[in-house]
């Protein structure tokens, strides 16, 4: 299983995405795309998202880049887990691109719930 992770650069998605996923049980049970993890080299989303079962959206953080990446994953039928911190407003209209919506207040709780809905689809 593969699941590629978009987010926005404007928070710090090392620390509060990439690191806690990637120490999870998650990280075992699947293949995980960082788009950011390698630094400043280029990658292609477009190209990427075609290969994965997942597109796991954080959107705490309005982004443009990350905007188009889930019109790529809605293009390709991909199923979006939207992500987004508690107390923080998001749009309707991004919530319902997602497949599964997640609300989390920490990082253990989102990973509980990911891997629940991936978990499931492994069934």
């Amino acid at each position: 299983m593969k699941i590629y992770v978009g987010h926005s650069r404007e928070f710090d998605y090392v620390k509060e995405l990439y690191l806690p996923l990637r120490n999870s049980k998650l990280n075992s049970l699947a293949e995980i795309i960082f788009p950011h993890e390698k630094g400043g080299s280029l990658f292609n989303s477009k190209e990427d998202l075609k290969s994965v079962d997942f597109m796991i959206a954080e959107v705490s953080y309005p982004s443009t880049g990350l905007g188009i990446e889930i019109g790529y994953a809605s293009i390709y039928k991909i199923p979006i887990i939207v992500v987004y911190q508690s107390g923080l407003k998001v749009s309707d209209s991004t919530k319902s691109l997602g497949a599964h919506i997640i609300e989390y207040s920490n990082s253990n709780e989102l990973i509980e719930q990911i891997k629940f809905i991936v978990s499931d689809k492994q069934k």
